[in-house]
């Protein structure tokens, strides 16, 4: 199993120095890749109809991904970059291929790709995207994703995009690989049928269990499963001994990846504080 970790875009301060030191203590402690979140905007919750349900407010810092990584790319020799998740139907599909490419480009392809259709319809009406069909909107950009990053002319109409005998250049020397991420059964059936993985973001008894049900997807389409990739990330571990059982479950039940979260533990905003926590964690993995 590989081991990665969370950048803690939410808490720390939007400094270089602070990014600089993460990713070397990343790179020295021995950790797979670096994991990062992502939404363009944010906003208050209240006084909203239908209300805002999900965990981001004004309050919360976000660093575009594709920036943050091709700087930490720049940083670092063997790190891979994950999105964890990039809310994919809210961004237009030619730019995020484009996007993804030239980061694949510069970081020597460590990008993998992890999307998802999100939860906030006041970001997707910002950005200009209907929220209603985002689903439905991710399946054709996967599709047109994958066509972009491996035809030098695609001609291609769909239902929400249009691209008339245009590519991009240089392409991708591969594709980028796609996982998708989400927590319901249409996630699970979605990520058995188009992804290359899926990120799972639970507890390890749910963890588990939702592993379970993308295997059974995964049987009903023919795919291998050791051609499918399986990620954890451990938002509900509170301690780094939980952290490090959770994800060694999760590795039992056959996961091939696990990111461990620093977020919401009470280190307050100073990086080292979330190194430390990670060098921990690490080191619990590591003896067990």
């Amino acid at each position: 199993m590989e081991y990665g970790v969370s950048y803690p875009t939410n808490e720390v301060t939007a400094d270089p120095a602070a990014v600089r030191k993460f990713v070397r203590a990343a790179e020295e402690l021995g950790f797979s890749h670096i994991m990062a979140y992502d939404h363009v905007l944010v906003g208050p919750h209240d006084n909203r109809d239908p209300p805002l349900t999900g965990p981001y407010t004004e309050e919360d810092k976000f660093h575009d991904p594709f920036v943050l990584f091709g700087h930490m790319s720049g940083l670092s020799e063997t790190l891979g970059f994950v999105t964890g998740v990039l809310v994919l139907p809210q961004r237009p599909t030619a730019l995020v291929a484009q996007q993804a490419a030239t980061l694949a480009h510069v970081s020597g392809d460590r990008l993998r790709l992890g999307v998802g259709i999100g939860w906030n319809y006041l970001e997707y009406e910002a950005l200009g995207q209907n929220f209603k069909v985002r689903a439905k909107r991710l399946e054709e950009q996967v599709e047109l994703l994958r066509r972009l990053w491996t035809e030098p002319v695609v001609d291609f109409t769909g239902k929400f995009d249009r691209v008339d005998r245009m590519g991009l250049n240089p392409l991708p020397t591969r594709p980028v690989p796609l996982w998708i991420g989400g927590y319901s059964e249409p996630a699970y059936e979605r990520g058995a049928r188009i992804g290359d993985g899926f990120v799972f973001a639970a507890g390890a008894d749910d963890a588990v269990a939702a592993w379970g049900r993308v295997k059974h997807h995964l049987a009903e389409f023919g795919r291998r499963e050791d051609e499918f990739g399986r990620e954890l990330l451990t938002i509900f571990a509170r301690t780094p001994q939980e952290t490090a059982d959770t994800l060694r479950r999760f590795r039992d039940a056959g996961g091939t990846h696990g990111t461990i979260h620093s977020l919401q533990k009470r280190l307050g905003p100073e990086i080292d504080a979330h190194i430390d926590w990670a060098a921990e964690t690490k080191r619990l993995i590591d003896g067990g």
